[in-house]
C-alpha cells in the first residue's frame, strides 16, 4: 500500500503529461526556431535546474523579448503586471491541453488536475514594481507533487521581468526569468530524481519557453481577479482633476 501512496504522484504526472506529448517531440525545434526567426522576437534562452542534496530544487528558465520600444513602455504598469501573471497561468492550462486548471480562491491558488485534483496550491501572489524591474511570487503551500517536507516551507514559483539596455534602435529588451527554489518535488522524494527530470522538470521548461513566446506575439490575458485593474478614464480624469485644484 506505501508503495502505491508513493506512486501517485507519478500517476497523476503520467495523465498531465499526455497533453504535453506534441511539445516534448517539437520542443528542440521550436526552441531553435524561438532563436533563429527574428519574427518571434525570443532569444537568450536558457535553462539551469539544480537539486541540493536535501532534495530542495532550484530551476530558472530565462529569455529575451524584443519588443518596439514605445510597446514596452506602455505595457510597464501594475496592471500588465497582473495580466502577464495569468497570461503564464493560462499558457500552463493550455499547452496541458486543459488537463490542468488554475482554480481561484479566497486565500491563494491551486494548479487542479481537471479542475478536480490538486497538484499544488500557492498562497496568494505578492507583486513587486519599479521603474525598470518587476516581480510577481507565489509561494508553494502544498499538494500531491509537494512531498510533506517541502510544505509551508519557503518555496515558491516567481515571475521576474527587467528592462535591460538595448543596442537595437527602436527596440526595448525585456528580460524574463520564471523560477521555482526551494521545492521539494514528491516524486523525486518518493519514486527517484532522474524521473522527476525526466517529467514534471522537462514540462515546466516547455511550458516556459512557450510562455515566453506569447509574450514576444504580445498577448497579455486578461486577469480573472484585477487586482490592479486601471480606473475607467472619466474616474482618472476626475481624480487627477481634484489633485491639481489642491495644488
Amino acid at each position: 500500500m506505501e508503495t502505491i501512496v508513493a506512486l501517485i504522484p507519478a500517476i497523476v504526472l503520467v495523465l498531465a503529461g499526455a497533453g504535453f506529448g506534441w511539445l516534448v517531440l517539437r520542443a528542440g525545434v521550436q526552441r531553435r526556431k524561438a532563436e533563429a526567426d527574428p519574427r518571434i522576437k525570443v532569444e537568450s534562452l536558457t535553462n539551469d535546474t539544480t537539486t541540493a542534496s536535501d532534495g530542495a530544487v532550484l530551476s530558472v528558465q530565462a529569455g529575451d523579448v524584443w519588443l518596439p520600444e514605445e510597446d514596452l513602455a506602455a505595457i510597464w504598469t501594475a496592471e500588465n503586471l497582473e495580466r502577464l501573471a495569468r497570461t503564464y497561468w493560462w499558457h500552463l492550462s493550455r499547452a496541458s491541453g486543459y488537463t490542468l486548471r488554475v482554480m481561484y480562491g479566497k486565500n491563494g491558488r491551486a494548479m487542479a488536475l481537471f479542475g478536480l485534483i490538486p497538484l499544488i496550491t500557492f498562497h496568494l501572489p505578492d507583486y513587486e514594481m519599479g521603474d525598470d524591474r518587476a516581480s510577481v511570487r507565489w509561494r508553494i503551500r502544498r499538494g500531491l507533487l509537494v512531498s510533506q517536507r517541502g510544505a509551508d516551507r519557503d518555496g515558491y514559483l516567481g515571475i521576474e521581468v527587467s528592462r535591460r539596455q538595448s543596442d537595437r534602435p527602436g527596440l526595448g529588451r525585456l528580460h524574463v526569468e520564471v523560477s521555482v527554489a526551494n521545492f521539494y518535488p514528491s516524486i523525486a522524494h518518493s519514486v527517484s530524481q532522474r524521473l522527476y527530470t525526466a517529467t514534471q522538470s522537462r514540462i515546466h521548461i516547455l511550458v516556459v519557453y512557450g510562455f515566453l513566446r506569447s509574450l514576444a506575439n504580445g498577448r497579455l490575458v486578461t486577469s480573472k481577479v484585477g487586482r490592479f485593474a486601471q480606473w475607467p478614464k472619466e474616474v482618472t480624469e476626475r481624480r487627477e482633476a481634484r489633485q491639481a485644484t489642491k495644488r
